[in-house]
């Protein structure tokens, strides 16, 4: 089932705008970073299958496809577009448990009913997943190859680091350059996204990497102004108003927005007419340092990976349970950003001048 890439990473399904910028240098990057990955993050050896998927709809994905190929070159290679679900169900089907699936894809491939990483991982199969990369053409492709190096001292280093502080914290507070979040309770014990899959279920997940990510164990105990310059609009992607928002928090919830645009209004009205009101919720400390105020990418998904400080607004997150929300009743999840100044966990400082400092 194994099909052929074309000739150059860059066709005639690449748009002029993505075409110049996918260098042969930037080539030798991603080969490079994903075989780092595969090495380090994923563990994976020629001893056991690879089956990669991939589509051919826009410049990064090809550009990552002709990456894998050069990383994994005993690897089966399957076209999404090429083949039937059946087909590549039956690729699946094939892997034996610690063998390797990549999916890359331009938007998100649909099975129907099969939900493709949670039944991939049932089958103790290891998994890496690109996701939405038409969202990020010409420049930000290159942002996006830069996000998947792999520095394991780093990520694993200081990411439990960061675990550690915030775990055995009481308190923490934002300070987004004039405007302080204060949060007066202690944190969830925090969960790690640093390519570290030592004492976890299942090895792999959607990258890039790099984010530990907790929130306050007392949600009202939040209050506090914080500037946000992005937000996830309703389209899922980066939105960046003129003027960063300062949002008002009190007692865990969002009751002000100075600055707001009429799309931030538009998204918080829309929280409100299903939820009641607007919950802040996550507290996210991204360590992509290919990521920052000046290096984006449309995608929010892949922007939660930035380094610094994001947010989430809305009462719906999948790994922390807290009793005053049910789930059937809690539907958004809405990442926004700090502008992040510092950082501090109890009195210590974590962050300053655009880095982790633990």
């Amino acid at each position: 089932m194994s099909l052929s890439a074309p000739a150059s990473p860059i066709d005639a399904t690449a748009t002029s705008v993505d075409a110049p910028v996918l260098t042969p240098s930037a080539l030798d990057a991603a080969a490079r970073h994903v075989g780092d990955l595969l090495a380090m993050a994923i563990g994976h050896t020629p001893a056991h299958g690879a089956l990669i998927v991939y589509d051919t709809r826009c410049a990064l994905n090809l550009a990552l496809t002709a990456a894998y190929r050069r990383a994994v070159p005993g690897a089966t290679f399957v076209d999404f577009d090429a083949v039937t679900p059946e087909q590549v169900l039956a690729a699946f089907a094939s892997m034996a448990a610690d063998d390797l699936v990549v999916l890359i894809q331009s938007t998100s491939f649909r099975l129907e009913a099969f939900r493709i990483r949670i039944e991939l991982f049932k089958r103790g199969l290891k998994v890496i997943e690109h996701v939405h990369l038409s969202r990020m053409p010409g420049e930000q492709g290159l942002h996006y190859i830069a996000s998947l190096a792999y520095d394991p001292a780093y990520y694993r280093g200081v990411g439990h680091a960061l675990k550690a502080r915030i775990d055995g914290a009481r308190s923490g507070v934002v300070d987004s350059g004039g405007e302080r979040l204060v949060f007066a309770s202690p944190f969830e014990l925090a969960k790690l996204n640093i390519g570290d899959y030592s004492g976890m279920n299942n090895i792999g997940g959607q990258f890039p990497l790099g984010e530990v990510f907790t929130e306050a164990r007392d949600l009202e105990a939040v209050n506090g102004r914080v500037r946000i310059f992005v937000f996830g609009d309703t389209a899922f992607m980066v939105n960046r108003p003129a003027t960063p928002i300062t949002l008002i928090v009190e007692r865990g919830r969002v009751v002000g927005a100075d600055d707001a645009t009429p799309e931030f209004d538009n998204m918080l009205a829309i929280i409100r007419a299903h939820e009641g009101e607007v919950w802040l919720r996550e507290l996210g400390f991204g360590m992509n340092r290919a990521f920052s105020r000046e290096r984006l990418v449309d995608d929010i998904g892949t922007y939660e990976r930035m380094c610094g400080i994001h947010l989430s607004l809305g009462a719906k997150h999948g790994v922390y349970q807290k009793p005053q929300f049910k789930r059937k009743d809690a539907r958004y999840h809405v990442d926004v950003f700090a502008v992040t100044e510092a950082v501090y966990l109890d009195d210590e400082q974590v962050y300053r001048d655009g880095a982790w400092v633990v």
